[in-house]
């Protein structure tokens, strides 16, 4: 007989994950900054100020084709404006998630850049540097 493994995650609970019916998507902005680019896969992962909806700071966001990656920098502040998109998962589905692999979700998201401001900050140079002048 084969034995059945404890870390196996049931169908039901795979289907309705992989099936998630995506809400209409918000636009959010924040400013952060760059922290790895996935240049296959046409993604960046970005640290936000702000936490999103869930409460993460990182996020993993799909690029827009008309962004290009090799023009952003890492660890620069940028004003993000993306999407979010929210698919909600059934109290059966989140109960079981909570109960048997300890995580906490009760919805699918996934984020998709829409543009980019870097911005300047300034801090790189002293401040009020003419002030003590008489």
């Amino acid at each position: 007989m084969a034995k059945k493994k404890e870390d196996e995650i049931p169908e039901w609970v795979t289907d309705e994950i992989q099936n998630a019916k995506f809400k209409k998507p918000e636009e959010l902005k924040g400013s952060g900054y760059i922290l790895e680019f996935y240049y296959d896969d046409n993604k960046i992962d970005v640290q936000l100020y702000d936490a999103v909806e869930d409460g993460r700071h990182i996020v993993t966001m799909d690029v827009a084709k008309g962004i290009k990656i090799d023009d952003l920098l890492k660890g620069e502040i940028y004003e993000f404006v993306f999407d979010q998109h929210k698919a909600p998962l059934s109290k059966k589905v989140s109960e079981f998630l909570e109960k048997e692999k300890e995580i906490e979700m009760k919805a699918i998201y996934q984020f998709e850049l829409k543009s980019l401001e870097l911005l300047d900050v300034g801090s790189r140079e002293p401040a009020n540097e003419d002030l003590e002048e008489d």
